[in-house]
C-alpha cells in the first residue's frame, strides 16, 4: 500500500487552512513537523518552514512515500475562486522552483481520481470553478510522484475553512477508498494553462494525463522532453493526446515528434 505524503507549509496561507482542518477534525496527530493520520496508516502529513516550490529534499525525509501531495495556494490575476490540481515541471526555464528541463514524476490515476471527486463535490463550494492546469514550477527532482491540490485564487479562498475541509475530505476519500489505475495514459500538447478539452477528457473517458504541456510552452518541447514526459509518470503512457486546435504554429513539428515516439496519437 502506498504512503501518501501530504506537504504543506507555513508560508502558505491555503495550505495552513488545510492543516488546520487535518489537524482540527480529521485526526491527524502532531509528531514535531511531521503529523500522522489516526484512522489511515499510510497517510501522513508533513508541514515545511520554506517554499514548496523548492522542497527538492523530502525524498530523505520519507524514503518509503509512495507519493508527495501538495496543499497549495493557487495565485491568478482573475481571482476567481477556484479549486485545482496539476503535476510539476519545467519545459524550459524555472523561474518558479525545480530544475530547469526537468518534469516531476506524475500521478496519472492520482489526479483523475481527485478530479473527479473534487468535481462530484462542487455542490458543497458551488462558488468555486474546479479544472486542472497544465503542468508547472516546482519541484521536479523527487523520485516519487507529485501532485498539487491547490486552493485559490486570492487571500479571500486561501482561507476559506469550507472550501478547505471539502478539499481535504475528498482527498482523503480518493486515498482511502484506493486508487485505480487507469486504462489509458497519455501525456498532452496544447490548450491553455487551465485546458478544458483535457479536463474533460479525464471526466468522461477512461484516459489519465502524465505531463501536460499547454499552448505557450510548446517552444520548448523537444524529443528528449517528449522523451521525458513519457518516462516519467508511475503509469504507463500508452497515448500522446493534442488539441488539434490548440496547438499553433508547433502543430506540424508536434505532431512529427508524437508519430517518431510510436505511441497511439489521440486528437481532440
Amino acid at each position: 500500500m502506498d504512503n501518501h505524503i501530504l506537504v504543506a507549509s507555513r508560508q502558505d496561507l491555503a495550505g495552513m487552512t488545510m492543516t488546520d482542518y487535518l489537524k482540527d477534525s480529521a485526526e491527524f496527530a502532531s509528531n514535531g513537523k511531521s503529523h500522522r493520520s489516526q484512522r489511515s496508516e499510510n497517510l501522513q502529513l508533513y508541514v515545511a518552514s520554506g517554499s514548496l516550490l523548492t522542497l527538492e529534499n523530502l525524498d530523505e525525509n520519507y524514503p518509503d512515500a509512495g507519493s508527495f501531495i501538495f496543499l497549495s495556494k493557487h495565485r491568478s490575476d482573475s481571482q476567481i475562486p477556484t479549486l485545482t490540481c496539476h503535476c510539476t515541471g519545467n519545459f524550459a526555464d524555472n523561474p518558479y522552483g525545480g530544475n530547469a528541463k526537468e518534469i516531476a514524476i506524475s500521478y496519472p490515476s492520482l489526479q483523475k481520481g481527485y478530479l473527479k471527486a473534487i468535481t462530484a463535490a462542487k455542490c458543497k463550494v458551488p462558488e468555486y470553478d474546479v479544472t486542472i492546469e497544465s503542468t508547472h514550477h516546482g519541484p521536479t527532482s523527487l523520485k516519487k510522484p507529485v501532485l498539487f491540490v491547490e486552493l485559490g485564487s486570492s487571500e479571500k479562498q486561501w482561507s476559506d475553512r469550507n472550501a478547505a475541509r471539502v478539499i481535504c475530505e475528498t482527498l482523503l476519500g480518493v486515498i482511502d477508498n484506493g486508487i485505480e489505475c487507469c486504462e489509458k495514459v497519455g501525456i498532452a500538447f496544447g490548450g491553455t494553462h487551465y485546458p478544458s478539452k483535457f479536463n474533460r477528457l479525464l471526466l468522461e473517458s477512461e484516459f489519465g494525463l502524465a505531463a501536460v504541456a499547454s499552448k505557450h510552452n510548446l517552444e520548448a518541447i523537444d524529443e528528449q522532453m517528449m522523451h521525458q514526459m513519457i518516462e516519467k509518470s508511475v503509469e504507463k503512457v500508452t497515448h500522446i493526446v493534442v488539441d488539434s486546435k490548440g496547438l499553433g504554429s508547433q502543430k506540424d513539428r508536434i505532431m512529427k515528434m508524437a508519430d517518431k515516439t510510436g505511441l497511439e496519437i489521440y486528437k481532440l
